[in-house]
Formats: C-alpha cells, structure tokens, sequence
C-alpha cells in the first residue's frame, strides 16, 4: 500500500471512529452531566475539544496550569480560548496548585528536586496536578480523557468507559482505541490547533522540566519522566488504588 493510500485508510478509519466518539460525548452529557473534558492541552485533547464543539458543547474543558508549563503549551491554551471559547462558545476552565503548598515544597526540597527521586516527582505531581484535578472534578459526575492505548505499556488495559473509583464518578476514555495515525489524519483534515512541540518530536507533552523530545524508534512516552523506570511513568492523575472497569 502506498503512503497516499495508507494516509486515506487512516482517515477514513479516523471519520468512522470520530462519529462513535461524537455519539458516546452526546451520551455522556446527556446521562452523565455535568461532564468535564481534563485536557493537557495535548492533540488528542485538542481532538477531543473539537469533537465536544461539534456534539456536545455542554460538555465544560478544563486545563491544570502546573506553572511549569512550555511557552508553545501556553500559546496553545490562548489559541483554545481564541478558536473554542470566543469563537465556538465552549466552556474553559484553567485551575492552578495551591500557593501555600508549592512554596513548602520549594523550601522544603529544591525547585527541581523531582529529579531526585521518584518520591519527590510524585510529590510535585501532586501538588501541581493532582489536588488541582481533584478540585476540577468536584460537583462533576463523569470525566473525560484523551488517554490512549498506544501511548504507554502503563495504559495496555486502557478502556473507553471506566469507574473512577476513588472519586465515584465516571470516567471515559473515547480515544482509547485510536492509533497516532488516526489521531493526526483527523487533525490535519479537520485543521483541528495543536501545541507546536508535536512537530518537534514531542509526542507526549508535560512540564516543561519532565519532557523533551524522542529520538526515531524510541517509545511514545520516552520523553516523560526520561530518568524514571517506564513502567511507573503516571504523574498521579489515572492511577487509582482500586479501578473498576465497564466494557462497552
């Protein structure tokens, strides 16, 4: 199969795929409102945005602004505002960690002490992202994510709808079963804004500190947490102590 061909197969496989994501977020606003997209401002968060503008504009987006973020992530957040917010009338929110706890963390360890250990990174984490995230959900009964299966040997299991059992809501992954490429066939027909880092070899995109770019061949999420041992490479926000998962 040429490359043309393959592109067509990719978008083609993408529109079918984007049509049962546009239905399961009608659904989930309908039966599990009110909703709320966690975006990283990643492009599969981005594609979801889209797909939320188009079928189920109820739906609220949210980002965790960690402080730590990269200057193109911040202009992606403002071309969200400009494109979903004024243009499209969609629901943004930006939620920051607590003054207080990241200065005590700062005196405490060092402004870059996440480097020491993973102790000391999952702290950060949680500080910066999960108390935050924690804070976004509340009131909510379903969030969503733009998690793939592909993107982590930590997300093999990953399902499109599960049970977040330590917060007691839903929880919906509508991409889990896309591939990269469908991602990004549906991105570039759709001319959908993506952070410019994903042309620049960043295919999971984080702190600014705790990302850098992959080199050809390495693994998707090579470049999150690089010093760390892959198979503990979750800042927090999808690790639950006990996870129960609905098949579809």
């Amino acid at each position: 199969m040429s490359t043309a061909q393959t592109q067509f197969a990719d978008l083609d496989r993408a529109e079918l795929k984007a049509e049962e994501a546009r239905t399961l977020l009608k659904r989930i606003a309908d039966e599990f409102g009110p909703a709320t997209l966690a975006s990283s401002l990643s492009v599969e968060d981005m594609l979801l945005t889209e797909l939320i503008a188009q079928a189920a504009p109820e739906i609220e987006v949210f980002s965790l602004d960690t402080g730590r973020l990269h200057d193109e992530t911040y202009a992606t957040m403002e071309r969200m505002q400009q494109h979903y917010v004024r243009e499209r009338g969609i629901t943004y929110k930006v939620y920051f960690p607590q003054q207080d706890a990241v200065e005590a963390y700062v005196r405490d360890n060092g402004v870059n002490a996440f480097y020491q250990s993973v102790p000391l990174r999952k702290a950060c984490c949680e500080i910066r992202k999960v108390e935050p995230l924690n804070r976004a959900l509340i009131g909510k009964k379903a969030w969503i994510t733009g998690m793939r299966a592909q993107q982590s040997t930590t997300r093999t299991e990953l399902k499109v709808q599960d049970v977040d059992t330590d917060r007691g809501i839903a929880k919906f992954n509508p991409l889990a079963e896309w591939s990269n490429a469908e991602v990004w066939a549906y991105v570039r027909a759709h001319d959908v804004p993506y952070n410019e880092l994903h042309d620049r070899f960043f295919p999971s995109i984080g702190c600014a500190p705790c990302t850098r770019a992959i080199a050809a061949g390495e693994d998707i999420r090579a470049g999150r947490w690089w010093w760390e041992d892959p198979l503990a490479k979750e800042c927090g926000l999808h690790v639950s102590q006990a996870v129960s998962m609905i098949r579809r």
